[in-house]
């Protein structure tokens, strides 16, 4: 039997998602348009009218509570299709602009956090994200004058709230829980409360400046928190889905997707990355075996032991909670109907072994096909 996930996109607005039931998705990861951000300005006039006045009559106050309005929409939406236990994901940068010579900040992640909550979600520990630079000049302002210099953005914001109580698994869904664990070392990188950055992933499913056209997210951010916050055969939803960034990530998971995008030209850079999904996915998983191999290599040099092995892998792991954890790799990528992308993934675990030795008695040739 072969695992199967399914990928969805919908051109049209987020602010009414009539097209998916109540209830029916189980995470959601997102980065939105960021109000006050010049880039996005003529998305937001698009949608009020008042925001182009507001900006005109330099009153930045009034033109950032208009934006936010219309995330509002966005927002009620998630609360709607979200399951209780579900988790969003939203990462948001604060913006700064000079509007009427006056220089000023504008917390959209402030802003957000006021909404969701009034709206009934329950805010969990955010990650802040720091986005580093090699930029000489990284202060703003009158360089090295006080008290006219400003304190340089390098950081955004990925904010984590829940819908109702904490998600239950039954029996059976327990047993794909712990089939979609994850490394206990990526699990004390992943929830750190600071990423410091995402390198080590190499970025071939776009071109740079079409991800920097769009403020795309990195993949691996995508993909830490679809691992961090769902399991195998869980729905995501991305409301602003850009280039197609959380929809790889979930197929890269194993997991299905849903995203909405407004931007009709993005169409074909969307579907262009699904041609080189199977290979860039299945060189992830390479990555993250290869890491653990590593990383177990390292502690046996230590003296640290391990007193579990994977069942699969036949490799040590550090907890219980790995013994089964299996990344299934992408065998096939097809187009299923009028935007619609179906993922076929290997479910062959017998002689699943690796070739590095890290443990006396543990020893044979790993098999990636």
């Amino acid at each position: 039997m072969l695992m199967k996930t399914t990928h969805r996109i919908i051109f049209g607005n987020s602010n009414n998602m009539s097209q998916l039931p109540g209830s029916s998705v189980d995470l959601i990861v997102t980065s939105p348009p960021y109000p006050m951000i010049e880039m996005w300005d003529n998305m937001f006039f698009r949608q009020n009218s008042d925001i182009n006045k507001a900006i005109n009559d330099k009153n930045g106050l009034l033109a950032f509570e208009l934006m936010h309005k219309e995330l509002d929409a966005v927002w009620n939406e998630t609360g709607r299709v979200l399951k209780d236990g579900g988790i969003v994901c939203i990462n948001i940068g604060d913006a700064t602009r000079t509007l009427n010579g006056n220089f000023a900040l504008y917390p959209n992640h402030a802003r957000v956090i006021s909404h969701m909550i009034k709206t009934g979600f329950t805010m969990l520990p955010a990650i802040l994200w720091r986005k580093q630079t090699n930029a000489p000049n990284k202060f703003m302002g009158s360089g090295m004058l006080p008290a006219g210099a400003y304190v340089t953005l390098e950081h955004e914001f990925i904010l984590i709230f829940r819908k109702g109580t904490k998600r239950e698994f039954n029996k059976e869904q327990k047993i794909n829980r712990r089939q979609s664990s994850f490394f206990w070392e990526e699990r004390n990188t992943w929830f750190s409360d600071i990423w410091m950055d995402l390198k080590g992933t190499v970025q071939t499913l776009s071109d740079a400046k079409v991800r920097k056209r769009s403020a795309a997210f990195p993949f691996e951010l995508a993909y830490r928190l679809v691992n961090m916050f769902s399991v195998k055969g869980d729905t995501v939803l991305d409301p602003f889905l850009g280039i197609g960034t959380t929809v790889f990530a979930a197929m890269a998971a194993c997991r299905n997707s849903i995203g909405f995008e407004l931007e009709k030209g993005f169409k074909d850079l969307i579907f262009s990355g699904t041609e080189n999904i199977l290979s860039y996915s299945n060189k992830r998983i390479d990555q993250r075996i290869e890491k653990h191999l590593d990383f177990t290599d390292k502690r046996l040099k230590e003296k640290h032991k391990f007193k579990h092995i994977n069942n699969y892998y036949k490799f040590p792991v550090v907890t219980l909670q790995e013994k089964e954890l299996i990344l299934n790799k992408l065998i096939s990528v097809k187009n299923a109907g009028k935007n619609i992308v179906e993922v076929i993934y290997s479910e062959d675990l017998k002689n699943i072994t690796y070739k590095k030795k890290v443990n006396p008695g543990v020893q044979s040739t790993i098999n990636w096909g």
